[in-house]
This record gives structure tokens, C-alpha cells and sequence, in this order.
């Protein structure tokens, strides 16, 4: 552990810092800072119209915004709440696949009604009115929004090929040209350096996946009414559990050699050690989970915290120190969302270099 640490200190003083100061210099020279904070600024007020319809409720305005839900909530215009709702998929122990549409749960008066036998409870999960075992498939917000990630990364990445492609000799442009940078950096600054020359190329397909993935999820998160993707610990779970599963997988002898059977260590020792180093295996995963959590859900708490001051304290005075220093926050979050996913995909790339490292 002391090892990455130490690792993970010198790429830090290293070519990393140089990346962030070149890309933030590009942002800024693309856009002034004043239309940056206005476009902030902006995005803050939309978030303030969007949470509008919670002022009454200030108690649950926190979770209802970073809780997954089965509905796409929108805004709220008087008593008019535009949503879209999502599918609903269950299956019944003893009864079979049933599938309808989130709003039936929802009458007129937008309060919550049964449908088919099922009911939604405000903790947002589904239960059968007869309490037989029912297992939730339905689309939530959280993964319609990792789909539309995905097709995103689909888009990009295939986009970004053919153009390459078409021109091989040619540099590419505009946001092209980002894109390039970005996965250059990755290999030559993460992967490379961490894994080796050797070994890197087949782990770059899932860290650039891995990158992505985290990154335009955080970067969606910051939309008015979008969702929270990575603040939601399941999501992390999945990708740390990736993380670990490919360490393992491509574990040399070495690897496995320095957990059951680590060098220079007395033999009375053994029974501590050996415990030690496979509490360890799992602590990586697990603190690649936490910090992804814990960071995103956060950030989006202070933020929500921030909005939610102008409905307790009901005075324009209260805007006045809540929006600036709102729209401050969103500014502060998108460096958050890029740090996150590079810290994810480094750690990953640390890992994968001590499974497949040599001279151990």
C-alpha cells in the first residue's frame, strides 16, 4: 500500500499537473471566464426552477434528488409536474413477468395509487400487495441515463475511428483534437507508466471505458434534473468490482507469490501476513468504491444544500449569497468530475501493474 501511495504522489508532481493546466488553458481560451460563470450561473438558476416544486418538503429535497427513481422528473410548472415515466418490468415468484409504464402508479392528483397488484413506497421500491417475493428489472432513471452514456461513448469512439481512418496522416480538430488529447494522456500518463510498455495495451481498452464512462456521467450529473449515476454506491460497486476482477484475472505468479507467500518474511510470521495481504485484495475495490461515492454524493449534497437555503430562509436576500456561490460550486464540480475519473482509471492502472508486474 505504501508503494502506491508513494506512486500515485509522484505522477501527481509529474506530467498529470501539466495536463490539467494545458486543458484548463484551452477551456479558458475557447470561452472567457465571464461567460463560463454565466453559463454556471445559469445552470444554477434552471436547478432553482427545477426544485421549485419540493419547497414544501424541504425535509425530503435532499434524497429525492440523488435517490434513483422510476420516473424521469422534469419540472414543475403550478400544480403541473412534467415527467416521463419509465418502464416498469417485474417478476413475480409464482405468477410471471409483468410490465407497464411508472406513471399508472401515479393519479391525477400526483399521489400514489396501486397498479397490478403492486405498489411503489416513497423509498421508491415496488412491492407486491400479497407479499410475495417480487424482483425488480424496470429502467430507473440511473441506468436510462447509463444507457444514454453508453451510446454517447459509442458515438464518440466511433466517430473518432473512422475519422482517423479517413485521415490517418491528418491532425485531428476542434473537438476531436480534446478527444485525442485525452486518450493520449491516458496511455502515455496513466497506463503506460503504471503497467509498462509491455503489458499495457491490452488494459487500455477498459481503462479508456472505464475513464469515459465516469467522466460523462459525472459531467451529466451536473444537468438540472438529470441523475445520479456515479453517487450511487451499486454503480461504484460494479465498477471497483470490474477493477478487481481483471487484477485477479491477470495475476502472474508474483502477484499471487507476494500474498501467500511473500519473500524475506520469517515463517512465524506467515499466519499474520498472509491474512493481511488478502484483507488487502479486497480493501483496493473498496476504497476505489467509497471515494467515487462519496465524492460525487458529496458534492451533490452541498450544492442541493446550497439551493435549498433560498426555500428555508423564503427571503431574495437569501439568493443573493445562494446563487453566486451555487453557480461557484458548479464550477468547482466540474473539476470533480474529471479529477474522479482520473483518479478511478489511475488506481486501476497501479493495480493492474502490480498483477502483472515482473520484477516484483
Amino acid at each position: 500500500m505504501s508503494n502506491i501511495i508513494l506512486k500515485f504522489k509522484k505522477i501527481l508532481k509529474s506530467e498529470s499537473i501539466r495536463f490539467f493546466k494545458m486543458m484548463f488553458a484551452l477551456i479558458i481560451s475557447k470561452i472567457k471566464i465571464q461567460k463560463l460563470f454565466a453559463i454556471f450561473l445559469f445552470l444554477q438558476i434552471t436547478n432553482i426552477a427545477v426544485a421549485k416544486d419540493h419547497k414544501s418538503e424541504n425535509s425530503n429535497f435532499l434524497m429525492d434528488h440523488i435517490a434513483d427513481s422510476h420516473e424521469w422528473h422534469i419540472a414543475t410548472i403550478g400544480h403541473k409536474h412534467i415527467s416521463v415515466p419509465l418502464p416498469v418490468i417485474l417478476y413475480k415468484v409464482g405468477h410471471g413477468v409483468d410490465m407497464f409504464l411508472s406513471n399508472k402508479f401515479i393519479n391525477q392528483e400526483h399521489k400514489r395509487i396501486p397498479c397490478k397488484g403492486y405498489i411503489l413506497n416513497y423509498k421508491g421500491k415496488i412491492k407486491s400487495i400479497d407479499k410475495a417475493k417480487v424482483y425488480d428489472l424496470s429502467l430507473t432513471k440511473n441506468i436510462v441515463s447509463m444507457l444514454i452514456s453508453v451510446i454517447l461513448m459509442f458515438i464518440i469512439f466511433i466517430t473518432a475511428s473512422r475519422k482517423y481512418k479517413k485521415r490517418p496522416k491528418s491532425a485531428p480538430k476542434g473537438f476531436w483534437m480534446f478527444i485525442e488529447m485525452l486518450i493520449v494522456f491516458i496511455k502515455d500518463e496513466i497506463a503506460v507508466p503504471n503497467i509498462g510498455k509491455k503489458q499495457y495495451t491490452k488494459f487500455m481498452p477498459y481503462l479508456l471505458t472505464i475513464f469515459f464512462f465516469i467522466w460523462i456521467n459525472n459531467l451529466m450529473g451536473l444537468l438540472p434534473g438529470s441523475a445520479n449515476v456515479t453517487g450511487n454506491i451499486a454503480v461504484t460497486l460494479t465498477l471497483a468490482a470490474f477493477t478487481f476482477i481483471i487484477t485477479n484475472i491477470n495475476g502472474n505468479k508474483n502477484y499471487w507469490a507476494h500474498i501467500f507467500k511473500p519473500s524475506g518474511i520469517p515463517f512465524w510470521l506467515l499466519p499474520i501476513m498472509i491474512p493481511v495481504e488478502i484483507i488487502g485484495l479486497f480493501t483496493k475495490p473498496f476504497s476505489l468504491m467509497i471515494r467515487l461515492f462519496a465524492n460525487i454524493t458529496a458534492g451533490h449534497i452541498i450544492l442541493l444544500s446550497i439551493i435549498n437555503i433560498i426555500f428555508i430562509f423564503k427571503s431574495p436576500a437569501a439568493g443573493l449569497v445562494s446563487v453566486p456561490f451555487g453557480a461557484f460550486m458548479f464550477m468547482l464540480k466540474l473539476l470533480v468530475a474529471f479529477l474522479q475519473a482520473y483518479v478511478f482509471t489511475l488506481m486501476s492502472a497501479i493495480y493492474f501493474g502490480h498483477a502483472v508486474d515482473e520484477d516484483h
